[in-house]
């Protein structure tokens, strides 16, 4: 992949069949009927219901994303959306606080257990399901004591086995053993549902994975499942077709799903993901719900995707309350699962965003204007909050705040930042009244236009040292001087180094732009010589921070360079361009 990707495609259907044999369990003896909630998977083919102590239970869930600590504060929350289960990723000694608190407002927790390579690709370890019997061993050891530490707390939901790891696998493996690996692996989930059952029989088992291409393998090598459990955003009304067409035996859970993740969305014309506005997002939820409960008797219920207080990349793209603030998304669920929003005070809708001018040509540093249209259903006067991210540059969730000047009419200027590459812009906008709404835009920054001609564009060019090999090397000092943003200079990890570029004969030049990579100079001198050896300093910089730099400077000499003092990284030094004018 040439872009980071929350998740990537769907899985393959699988093109070999057959179970792995399973090695005999022993299976300790059942105990007494749980003096907490029975939970059972009742009815037959095509007509299931999911039912706590008799009563018919449909799930109206989320995903836990607060600190067990604030457990209290978000419970009463939840429960006001009219929810009635939270799913976790991990069952410990931690979990007691949140069951206690969950079951203490009527909510119920699908408890889930970990399992490496889970959460999809990139996420974790990876496990040899066929030959690595320790780390088999130790999560067969491990569950069931967690099982038997809650069986009896009324809280618990079911359990949950895993969490894309079916997917996960194809980072670890490929072709046929990524097969072995994935029937090992469910046969795996089957060894484990047999141990949870053995410890307590009055709750049921699933196992979750992304989207149904897991299924075939489940439906192969876990019988025992008492029903199955899927991830699937925008694919989420696709799954009744697919549980049709498979023949499956067993209903389930939807245990994410939401709007359209980065993985399932267009490119901008930046080349990145164009993630959903506020709009859309809530309208996702909607709709998941209303394909989830349109497959009666078979899909019981969803935990959609995700209750969470996080304010970065993804919690913008995904939580109902970034920085606990709610937005049109958590009003979406709420009304799905029946909560009362008669007196509730609404978000702010933003209804336009706009870049001025090129967006695919932002001079790193210059001014930019961002044009907004947003209202307030309830008529409360708004506030905006501008920020960035460079997830697309260097992988970074985070938001940084960036100040602003309301024009009026809602454009607000802020400072472009001075890092090339594409950034995510992001406005904020906010009501007083604990409500907000978020629209995002992207932009590619560029290194500002300069006035004359680059003196050194494609001169012979040297440098004290230059990587081989790795990544995109070697990285000579050709790769500075060539006009391209896509090749750089990158030195050894010491100090000092220096860059150097023949003009040809003795020129005056009267500015410099360099634009560092990731590996950038905290402190350096731009440097004048007629002869190679003997040089002059015409600018000197102390508090470097990468990005473009980029100056006026008086100099003559056939010879510039770039003299590297102190690292602003543990690398070497990094430049994409080094820009000599007059």
């Amino acid at each position: 992949m040439t872009r980071p990707r929350i998740r990537t495609r769907r899985i393959a259907a699988p093109l070999t069949a057959g179970l792995l044999a399973a090695g005999a369990l022993s299976l300790p003896a059942q105990p007494a009927h749980a003096a907490g909630s029975v939970v059972r998977v009742t009815g037959s083919q095509g007509n299931w219901q999911l039912t706590v102590d008799g009563s018919p239970y449909q799930v109206k869930g989320l995903t836990w994303g607060p600190a067990v600590a604030d457990a209290g504060r978000y419970m009463p929350d939840l429960r006001s959306m009219g929810v009635n289960t939270i799913r976790t990723w991990g069952t410990d000694a931690s979990s007691k606080a949140l069951f206690d608190s969950a079951a203490a407002h009527g909510i119920k927790v699908v408890a889930g257990f970990w399992l490496q390579p889970g959460g999809g690709p990139g996420s974790g370890g990876c496990v040899n399901y066929l030959t690595d019997t320790a780390y088999k061993n130790q999560m067969l050891d491990e569950f069931p004591k967690w099982v038997q530490e809650y069986r009896n707390h009324p809280g618990v939901l079911m359990w949950n086995v895993g969490n894309e790891s079916v997917l996960g696998l194809q980072n670890c493996y490929s072709g046929d053993e990524l097969e072995r690996q994935r029937n090992a692996y469910t046969s795996f989930v089957n060894d484990v549902t047999r141990r949870i059952h053995a410890v307590d029989p009055d709750h049921p088992v699933t196992s979750t994975d992304a989207w149904v291409g897991a299924w075939p393998y489940y439906k192969r090598n876990a019988p025992d499942l008492d029903l199955y459990a899927v991830n699937a955003y925008d694919a989420v009304c696709d799954i009744r077709a697919a549980w049709e067409q498979g023949g499956y035996t067993k209903p389930y859970i939807v245990t994410e799903s939401g709007p359209a993740g980065e993985w399932e969305v267009p490119d901008d014309a930046n080349g990145v993901p164009q993630e959903p506005t506020d709009q859309a997002k809530a309208e996702g939820y909607t709709r998941a719900w209303g394909c989830v409960t349109g497959h009666r008797g078979v899909a019981l219920g969803a935990t959609m995707f995700h209750y969470g207080t996080e304010y970065d990349f993804g919690g913008i793209w995904f939580n109902l309350l970034p920085a606990g603030q709610k937005r049109l998304s958590y009003y979406a669920v709420k009304r799905a699962y029946g909560g009362d929003t008669s007196r509730d005070n609404t978000p702010p809708v933003v209804a336009g965003l706009s870049v001025e001018g090129d967006a695919g040509k932002v001079q790193a540093g210059r001014d930019l204007t961002l044009s907004v249209r947003a209202g307030d259903p309830d008529g409360d006067t708004l506030s905006y909050e501008v920020l960035d991210n460079s997830m697309y540059v260097d992988q970074s969730k985070h938001l940084t705040p960036r100040p602003h000047t309301d024009l009026g009419g809602g454009r607000l200027r802020v400072t472009a930042p001075d890092r090339p590459g594409v950034w995510k812009i992001y406005v904020k906008v906010t009501d007083g009244k604990g409500n907000v709404g978020v629209e995002t835009r992207s932009v590619r920054v560029v290194p500002p236009t300069v006035d004359g001609t680059n003196l050194a564009l494609n001169k012979p060019a040297t440098a004290s040292s230059h990587q081989t090999g790795g990544g995109d090397c070697p990285c000579t000092a050709a790769g500075a001087v060539d006009g391209r943003d896509d090749t750089r200079w990158a030195s050894d990890w010491s100090d000092p180094q220096w860059l150097r570029v023949d003009l040809g004969t003795r020129t005056a030049f009267k500015h410099v732009q360099l634009v560092w990579e990731t590996s950038y100079a905290k402190a350096y001198t731009v440097q004048t010589s007629d002869d190679g050896q003997n040089w002059r300093t015409v600018r000197e910089v102390t508090d470097g921070n990468g990005g473009v730099d980029d100056f006026d400077v008086s100099g003559t000499g056939r010879y510039v360079r770039v003299n590297g003092t102190a690292r602003g990284t543990g690398w070497g030094y990094s430049l994409y361009e080094f820009g000599v004018y007059n």
